[in-house]
């Protein structure tokens, strides 16, 4: 009888487990974007593997160009440029408009193609409901510092490069709103009401999309900006969010 007992105990148990794992695939299945081996595309939401999939575009220009036209981001393919020590890219473009897409302030940005399309997601899934949440009103322009910089980390004479030596950063340091609002990280961050609440959701939402995102909260360097590069760490490299 003990042993009948715990076959059936054991019967439902896998059938409990198998039960759940049924009911796991279907949600996983139902959200494409979670998963680490489906294609990515840009017009998903933002999932668990989205940023991973967007870094891994650093080793591919041509796809990383695909999943740009297929999303109608207009852009044009820079010519690649060689710089001193590591700098230098092969895959950047400059962003031009399309569909939905914010202008950057001053114009002709250009940047390493993975950070355009992690531009483009944080554009339309991050910042533009962001500011219709708090402002009723979506953002027309982002101001920069910049992507592309021949230099180590914070110019120092030797060690690490940057990020924005290959153009895979970019420094965001405002958003100019259809209604004549404008937010700055440097005046805005810390003085609390919905332009702080604002810029620190899209900080947040960033840090979804971007190997590195780096904010005031981190250091005094980052007082005046937003910090977005798309580091190549590996499949399994760590990520930042500060």
């Amino acid at each position: 009888m003990r042993t009948v007992r715990l076959t059936l105990c054991w019967l439902v148990g896998l059938m409990v487990v198998a039960t759940l794992g049924l009911m796991l695939w279907s949600m996983l299945r139902a959200r494409p974007q979670d998963l680490p081996w489906t294609p990515l595309g840009l017009d998903q939401p933002i999932g668990m593997s989205t940023g991973r999939k967007l870094t891994a575009l650093t080793g591919d220009f041509p796809q990383c160009r695909a999943l740009l036209d297929r999303a109608g981001v207009r852009y044009t393919a820079l010519p690649p440029r060689k710089g001193d020590g590591q700098c230098g890219y092969a895959d950047a473009v400059r962003l031009t408009g399309g569909a939905r897409k914010i202008a950057f302030v001053p114009a002709g940005l250009g940047v390493a193609c993975p950070v355009a399309a992690a531009l483009s997601m944080w554009e339309w899934n991050v910042i533009q409901p962001a500011a219709v949440r708090f402002f009723g009103a979506r953002v027309v322009s982002i101001d920069h510092f910049g992507s592309y910089s021949c230099r180590r980390i914070y110019g120092r004479d030797a060690g690490t490069w940057s990020e924005h030596s290959t153009a895979d950063a970019v420094d965001i340091a405002g958003f100019r709103l259809s209604d004549g609002t404008y937010i700055t990280v440097a005046r805005d961050w810390q003085r609390g009401g919905a332009k702080s609440t604002f810029l620190h959701a899209v900080r947040d939402g960033a840090c979804k999309l971007f190997a590195t995102t780096l904010s005031p909260d981190y250091n005094a360097a980052h007082a005046d900006h937003l910090h977005l590069d798309q580091a190549d760490r590996g499949a399994m490299g760590w990520r930042a969010c500060r």
